[in-house]
C-alpha cells in the first residue's frame, strides 16, 4: 500500500537561488507521514493521552535532484518493515516521473512519560 501527498513549494520553502532547501524535504515526509497515519485512523492525541508517542529514530536521506519554487511535488509513503515495537518507511518525493529525494525512515513509539521504548498498539500493526 502506498500513500501518496501532494506538496506545493512555495517561496518560503527555497534558498536564494530558488532551489528548495534541503531541510524542508524533512518537512514534507514528515507531513506525509502524519497525513498517512491519520488516514490509518490512528489519532496521535488519543495516543499520546494514553501515554505513547511516535519518535523518529532514524532517517537515511538521499538528495537526488532539485525542487524548485512553484513545483508541485508528491511524497510517496510505503512499509518497508514492521516489528513489534519499530516501523521502517520509504519514502520518496518526485516531480511528475523525476525522483528528487528518498529516505528510509525509521519510527518507534515510545512512553510520553519517560521516553521509553514500547511496543506498537495492537490496532495500529493491523492497520499497517
Amino acid at each position: 500500500m502506498t500513500h501518496e501527498f501532494p506538496v506545493q513549494v512555495y517561496y518560503e520553502d527555497t534558498d536564494m537561488g530558488g532551489i528548495v532547501y534541503h531541510a524542508n524535504y524533512l518537512r514534507y515526509i514528515e507531513r506525509a507521514r502524519s497525513d498517512w497515519v491519520r488516514r490509518l485512523g490512528n489519532d496521535q492525541n488519543a495516543m499520546r493521552d494514553a501515554g505513547i508517542i511516535w519518535v523518529v529514530q532514524r532517517i537515511e536521506a538521499d538528495y537526488l535532484a532539485p525542487a524548485k519554487f512553484e513545483d508541485e511535488l508528491m511524497v510517496e509513503t510505503e512499509v518497508e518493515k514492521l516489528t513489534g515495537a519499530r516501523l521502517t518507511m520509504r519514502q520518496l518525493v518526485r516531480r511528475g516521473d523525476t525522483p528528487l529525494f528518498k529516505a528510509v525512515v525509521t519510527a518507534v513509539c515510545v512512553t510520553a512519560a519517560d521516553g521509553r521504548p514500547t511496543r506498537l498498539p495492537a490496532e495500529i500493526r493491523a492497520s499497517l
